[in-house]
């Protein structure tokens, strides 16, 4: 089978290693971390990168999405053609967690804990990726837009607002692959970790889901399919997550 995958480059050392391993024919699309802060502007770029690939000269079987619902990013992506399936996440740490079940037993307290990977420090000047009102943004990205608005001394003052201390707060969150992050990664955040007077928790990422979106293992449970004439539509539970409905003119 032809695949077409598009990802956020957050996810580009897993899915390589995927696709050199895959049964099927993937070519890939890679996507700018640093969109995730602008989720209107993300969720057109998905679309175009969508109906490109549909137009493509190769006919795909079905594009796969590499993204979960990423401050709604996700939802309302349409399938004209081709199948699209995605996995039901709500953000990346479900996806290098590999299931939603290991996401909730360490986020459960605190879904909007920080959490950080090799890909967050390899795509920039990331050090937290901070799930926001449902959603999800880069800290760098949004502490970065308040400086630009309001200074530095104001920004740091309308950040702390918006963000009170919650359980696990005192923690930075650092999912490793095994096999695939380089030790000088882990070495980089914690040393960012203690500049900010958090303790360094490490967690254990499982390539599965990615593994499973390639190789077209897509059990109902944990991905969902679209089909042409249908697009994405937001559940926000912790087990359906999005579901697929019409396309309404």
């Amino acid at each position: 089978m032809n695949f077409r995958l598009i990802a956020c480059n957050v996810f580009q050392r897993e899915a390589c290693v995927c696709i050199a391993r895959a049964p099927h024919v993937v070519d890939v699309d890679f996507m700018e971390l640093g969109e995730h802060a602008r989720p209107d502007q993300l969720r057109a770029l998905l679309q175009a990168r969508i109906d490109a690939a549909e137009q493509a000269p190769r006919r795909y079987d079905a594009v796969l999405l590499l993204f979960g619902l990423c401050g709604n990013a996700g939802v309302g992506l349409m399938a004209r053609q081709t199948p699209l399936v995605l996995p039901r996440a709500h953000d990346c740490a479900t996806i290098l967690l590999g299931s939603r079940s290991t996401f909730q037993q360490h986020f459960a307290d605190n879904p909007s804990q920080g959490f950080s990977s090799s890909g967050y420090l390899d795509r920039g000047d990331y050090f937290l990726r901070k799930p926001e009102e449902g959603g999800g943004v880069a800290e760098g990205d949004s502490y970065a837009e308040l400086v630009k608005q309001h200074g530095e001394e104001n920004a740091r003052y309308v950040w702390e607002a918006l963000h009170p201390n919650r359980p696990g707060d005192d923690q930075a969150v650092f999912i490793r692959m095994p096999g695939i992050e380089d030790a000088r990664h882990l070495a980089r955040f914690r040393v960012q970790a203690e500049a900010t007077g958090k303790q360094c928790v490490e967690l254990a990422g499982d390539l599965r889901l990615i593994a499973a979106l390639l190789d077209g293992h897509w059990d109902e449970s944990e991905f969902l399919v679209v089909p042409p004439g249908y697009q994405t539509a937001g559940v926000y539970d912790s087990e359906e997550v999005v579901r697929a409905k019409p396309v309404t003119a």
